[in-house]
């Protein structure tokens, strides 16, 4: 049993994975690997050490403060407050945790106090954060703050072993004469990295709900950076998209997210289809195709897990009827400090 330092006799440090030493980062990456095993006891565990690793990952424009109330070697408390700075500077988004045998002792609030002065020292009027229905404390910490729920989505997940085979081959049938050709990659190729970054733009359709952001550019150097934070952390990307032979274009992409060492679970990150070319098909057909390679490409993958919008009718339609069902809830949260 963690035993738990008067909390008035700890301070709230600033904290630099990039400077920390590697016992230091590890301690933050036990921390969250902890608050991951209390919230969710039947998944695989997160690794320390891999958690260690991402806390120093930046996107190009991006910058990030990280706070943590220690106990020696021990970090009883982390959160981190990220900021672009050219889009969205009106915005930050904010990470916290308390070790589960550190909680209801204030540490939470002290935290975020040291967060929040990093938020109105860079002139950010509205703060972001996610809860999930797994962990209700942080749910409740949100609303402790005026936090308002901006919005809500649903936590699905597929056991693979239940995909509906007939269902999977005809989502992949295509019609005679067809100009669309899927492409698989781990790494995007050069010559459609302008492309799909394009493409990926099309998730600034996906729908916001109350949240104040405006729609996000990506940059071919914010996915070669992103290429190399996975390369950094170990992780398996599979993008799949579809390319309109006459133009060139991508019109539809998916792409899922894998650990070797947590290989029973695999996450669905985006799938879009650019508006021009919904209603083709594309949308089911990147979907199943992915569901095919994975079961090769991640072997020992018996779960995927993905979360949707809830106003997101259209992609839960196409979840549901693969066989994901609901898992969990997830709430977008935003507090306006200006």
């Amino acid at each position: 049993m963690m035993t738990i330092p008067d909390v008035t006799r700890v301070d709230v440090t600033p904290f630099d994975p990039r400077s920390a030493t590697p016992e230091q980062r590890l301690a933050v990456g036990q921390l969250l690997a902890d608050a991951f095993a209390f919230a969710n006891p039947d998944d695989p565990p997160l690794l320390p050490q891999h958690e260690a690793v991402n806390l120093g990952q930046l996107n190009p424009d991006e910058r990030a403060d990280h706070v943590v109330v220690w106990d020696g070697g021990r970090a009883l408390a982390w959160g981190r407050i990220g900021y672009d700075l050219k889009q969205n500077t009106h915005a930050a988004s904010v990470r916290l945790y308390v070790h589960p045998q550190a909680r209801r002792r204030g540490l939470g609030t002290r935290v975020w106090a040291a967060l929040r002065v990093v938020a109105e020292r860079e002139g950010r009027r509205v703060v972001m954060a996610g809860t999930s229905s797994r962990s209700p404390a942080g749910e409740a910490f949100a609303r402790s703050l005026g936090a308002e729920a901006a919005l809500p989505n649903r936590q699905s997940q597929l056991d693979l072993s239940a995909l509906d085979e007939e269902l999977l081959a005809r989502w992949q049938i295509r019609p005679d004469g067809d100009p669309y050709r899927l492409h698989v990659w781990r790494t995007i190729p050069d010559m459609y990295l302008d492309r799909m970054a394009d493409m990926m733009m099309v998730m600034n359709t996906a729908p916001r709900g109350d949240l104040d952001v405006e729609d996000w550019t990506i940059t071919p150097g914010m996915i070669r950076a992103w290429d190399a934070m996975l390369d950094e952390s170990g992780e398996v990307r599979w993008l799949m998209s579809v390319e309109d032979t006459r133009s060139g274009q991508l019109d539809a992409f998916t792409e899922v997210f894998w650990q070797p060492e947590r290989a029973t679970l695999l996450y669905q990150g985006a799938t879009g289809v650019r508006p021009m070319a919904r209603g083709l098909g594309l949308g089911k057909w990147v979907k199943a195709a992915m569901l095919d390679h994975v079961r090769a490409a991640c072997p020992g993958t018996r779960f995927v897990r993905t979360n949707n919008a809830s106003v997101n009718e259209a992609m839960l339609g196409i979840n549901v009827a693969l066989g994901f069902t609901e898992w969990a809830t997830f709430m977008e949260w935003q507090l306006r400090l200006q």
